[in-house]
C-alpha cells in the first residue's frame, strides 16, 4: 500500500504528471506483455491497462490469446517467494475474460 501511495503521489503535483503510452507490438510481444503486466505484482495502472487490452485482443483473436495473462493461470507462479498467493483467484478471473 505504501508503494502505491508513493506512485500515486505524483497526482498531487500541480502538473499531475499525466502519462500517455503509445505502443506497437506483434502478437508474440503482446503475449509477453500480458504475461508480465496482468500479474498482481505489476503496478496497478499498467495491470488495468493490460487487462483492458487483453479483453480487446480476445475479441479479435480469441484462439491466439486464449491462454494470455499472468503465468499462474497456466501453472505455478513464476514470482517465487514474491508470489501474491492468489493463483486460484487469478485462474477464475482470467478464465472468464
Amino acid at each position: 500500500a505504501e508503494k502505491m501511495a508513493i506512485e500515486d503521489a505524483r497526482y498531487v503535483l500541480p502538473n499531475a504528471c499525466e502519462t500517455k503510452i503509445v505502443v506497437t507490438m506483434n502478437a508474440r510481444s503482446l503475449y509477453n506483455f500480458f504475461n508480465k503486466r496482468c500479474c498482481n505484482r505489476a503496478q496497478w495502472e499498467i495491470r488495468e491497462l493490460a487487462e483492458l487490452m487483453l479483453l480487446e485482443v480476445k475479441k479479435v483473436a480469441p484462439s491466439l490469446f486464449k491462454y494470455a495473462g499472468p503465468p499462474c493461470i497456466k501453472g505455478e507462479c513464476t514470482e517465487g517467494k514474491m508470489s501474491c498467493g492468489k493463483a486460484l483467484e487469478m485462474r477464475k478471473k482470467y478464465g472468464n475474460i
